[in-house]
C-alpha cells in the first residue's frame, strides 16, 4: 500500500504584472483554480470574453420575454449568482485585453 503525503502547505500566488496567468476574480476561495492566460492571442481572449457575456445576455433575454416569472428569494439569489460568475470572467478577459492593447506601442 502506498503512503499517502499531504499537499504541501498552500502558499498564496503574489499578483505581479508580468505574471503570465492572472486569477479570475470569480474564484470563490483564497486558492485560485481559474486563470486567465494573459498572453493568449487578443482575439482567443475575445472569443472567450464574448461567449461567456453573450451566454448570459441570452439567458437573460430569454427571461425578459416571459409573461411573469415567481420564484423565492433563494432562487433568484441563485439565478443572479448563475449569471454574475460568467459576467465576472468576462469582464476579467476584457480587462487582459484593454491592459495589453494600452501597453502596445502608439503607431
Amino acid at each position: 500500500m502506498k503512503n499517502l503525503h499531504p499537499d504541501p502547505p498552500y502558499e498564496k500566488p503574489i499578483p505581479h504584472p508580468k505574471n503570465r496567468f492572472m486569477a479570475l476574480t470569480s474564484n470563490c476561495t483564497d486558492m485560485p483554480t481559474l486563470f486567465v492566460d494573459t498572453h493568449a492571442p487578443l482575439d482567443i481572449l475575445t472569443d472567450a470574453a464574448s461567449y461567456r457575456i453573450r451566454a448570459v445576455t441570452q439567458v437573460l433575454e430569454n427571461l425578459s420575454m416571459r409573461g411573469s416569472v415567481e420564484c423565492d428569494s433563494m432562487i433568484l439569489s441563485d439565478f443572479a449568482l448563475l449569471c454574475a460568475i460568467p459576467l465576472r470572467d468576462g469582464c476579467d478577459v476584457l480587462d487582459v485585453i484593454g491592459r495589453r492593447l494600452r501597453a502596445r506601442p502608439s503607431e
